[in-house]
């Protein structure tokens, strides 16, 4: 129910994958130029209203997911289709605490949720993940935090510059990671041992945590603790994001509301709070920003934040992150000059979808700006991934296998490697691999 950002971005991944996707909404033209796109039924009207779902065949369906824009249309279509026989229910609330209470878990039990999303939260877990590791553009984490993947742009003191993916290993042999994929403006690439790393790229490599400083290094980049951050936007995103970063570094939080600013000031005990504008000039230089290690901006307003961030970036900020609504501005951070870009939306989906592909599969996200998936999975006895060396396997087009766990044994697989039963393998994947790579597993 409901295809703004969050639901388009499920219901395109999902109905790919082969499920049987219903899609809810009141707006006539949005189903529209989603029945031209995908291979999904529409019913217009209300979720929120039980007819509405009965025509939806909701009695029937093995899963219920809310995500409009609206909380309390949210809550009332996944109290309603459990009633009426849906069987998971996953609900988006904005504002969890609002409307469940300070207990957001245990409520949410008690009234048959199998998955509240907040987009706040996950974002603002994602920025102070990218915060605390400074140089990175994005980071996951797999294997209960063993596995990293992180993005990286090669700057010009980068070792890896004109240098061949198979030559890099050669001259590392100690280093464990994979590069899994390369983005180069526009164009997303799958690299093999014969692509050559330039400058500008941004590359996505899977390492183990221990070699992360290493893997930093040979991007060109220091990774260095930041003391100083400065936070555009205060409701929300930025309130969450401050809360977790005030213990431990000097917090100053701009917010251009008058009386969202009072609201803050007495919530964030360690934080300044700063009322202004974060376009104007004058109060970042008086505020210090020059002297700040980055820079937040959060704001309803996309383009103020990605303007703010540029002017920050230009003034010497050594990182920066914007968050942004529309997903088509992701691929331009890079090119633009901003470190890193994020989506509230794209985080809610990817929580989301975690949960949906239980089984085999024990996590998936998505990478920003690359039209492709890491996903976490475990071989099944029996299947086709565990019969030969990886070298005589033919693994999808499109996928690649960046790292196995055998008991609790993290490896960086080379041709020679075999994959067991019961192994849990990360691997990196484009969309339309992902059944393909799925059977491999089963």
């Amino acid at each position: 129910m409901g295809v703004g950002e969050v639901g388009l971005h499920l219901a395109r991944l999902l109905s790919v994958e082969g499920n049987d996707i219903v899609v809810i909404d009141r707006d006539a033209d949005r189903l529209a130029r989603v029945r031209e796109g995908l291979d999904v039924m529409t019913v217009q009207g209300n979720g929120a209203k039980s007819s509405v779902l009965r025509e939806a065949g909701v009695a029937n369906a093995d899963m219920m997911i809310a995500v409009t824009s609206l909380d309390t249309v949210n809550f009332t279509a996944c109290m309603l289709a459990g009633s009426l026989g849906a069987k998971k229910k996953i609900v988006r609330l904005d504002e969890p605490e609002e409307v469940l209470g300070d207990d957001v878990a245990k409520k949410a039990q008690e009234l048959g949720f199998d998955l509240v999303i907040s987009p706040d939260v996950l974002a603002a877990r994602e920025i102070v993940r990218l915060i605390r590791r400074s140089a990175a553009t994005d980071v996951l984490e797999f294997a209960d935090g063993r596995i990293q993947i992180l993005g990286l742009k090669l700057d010009l003191d980068s070792p890896l510059i004109n240098k061949k993916l198979k030559d890099v290993t050669t001259e590392y042999p100690e280093l464990p990671f994979r590069a899994v994929a390369i983005s180069r403006g526009i164009r997303t690439i799958i690299p093999t041992g014969d692509d050559v790393f330039r400058r500008g790229d941004q590359i996505f490599v899977i390492s183990k945590s221990e070699a992360v400083p290493e893997m930093i290094k040979l991007s060109g980049k220091e990774s260095v603790r930041f003391e100083n951050i400065m936070i555009l936007g205060g409701k929300g995103i930025g309130l969450r994001v401050a809360e977790e970063l005030q213990d431990d570094v000097s917090v100053k939080l701009i917010e251009s509301s008058k009386g969202e600013a009072v609201k803050l000031a007495n919530v964030l005990d360690k934080a300044m709070v700063i009322r202004g504008e974060g376009k104007d000039l004058d109060l970042l230089a008086a505020e210090g920003i020059v002297d700040m290690d980055a820079y937040i901006a959060v704001t309803k307003d996309e383009e103020d934040n990605i303007i703010s961030c540029l002017m920050a970036k230009h003034l010497g900020v050594k990182k920066t992150i914007a968050h942004v609504e529309k997903l088509d501005y992701i691929p331009l951070a890079n090119t633009i000059g901003i470190d890193a870009l994020v989506n509230k939306k794209l985080s809610a989906a990817n929580e989301i979808l975690k949960f949906v592909r239980r089984g085999q599969i024990v996590s998936v996200a998505t990478l920003h700006g690359v039209d492709a998936e890491v996903i976490e999975m475990v071989a099944q006895k029996g299947s086709s991934v565990t019969k030969k060396p990886l070298r005589d396997l033919k693994f999808p087009d499109g996928a690649i296998i960046g790292c196995v766990i055998h008991n609790g044994t993290v490896t960086i697989p080379v041709g020679s490697s075999r994959i067991l039963p019961q192994d849990r393998v990360v691997v990196f994947t484009l969309p339309t691999a992902l059944r393909d790579v799925e059977k491999f597993f089963s």
